[in-house]
């Protein structure tokens, strides 16, 4: 099993696939990466030797910024913004929707579960 920047790479998957289980890295970086290192897309992470292993770690440590690095600057960026106190920041603490989509209608993702609220029976007549 290949462990690439913290992470234990599944070895009967393609290289292409496999590497995208660390954070950071999606599919135009996969291939990005396979192809500065030749590596042809159809090989399987357990066909590849340990000097192609530590040449993709080397790659990914050297030029990418992925996992906890790339996690806690996430993590800065938004409490910058719940610091300075601006809109977006506002919507961070309050846990609503940031980019502005309804909320009086769906927004459960952001928002939980619904409450009900107490004492608002529908009267009939």
């Amino acid at each position: 099993m290949a462990r690439i920047a913290g992470v234990n790479i599944p070895t009967n998957k393609r290289v292409l696939i496999g590497l995208r289980y660390i954070y950071g890295i999606g599919p135009s970086k996969a291939l990005d990466i396979c192809t500065r290192l030749s590596i042809p897309e159809d090989r399987r992470v357990n066909q590849l030797s340990d000097d192609e292993v530590a040449r993709i770690r080397e790659l990914i440590d050297r030029e990418f910024r992925v996992e906890g690095d790339l996690r806690r600057e996430n993590a800065m960026n938004i409490k910058r913004l719940m610091d300075l106190g601006c809109y977006r920041g506002l919507r961070h603490r309050r846990g609503l929707p940031v980019r502005g989509q309804r909320t009086h209608t769906n927004a459960r993702t952001r928002k939980g579960k619904a409450v009900a609220i107490a004492g608002k029976k529908k009267v009939t007549k």
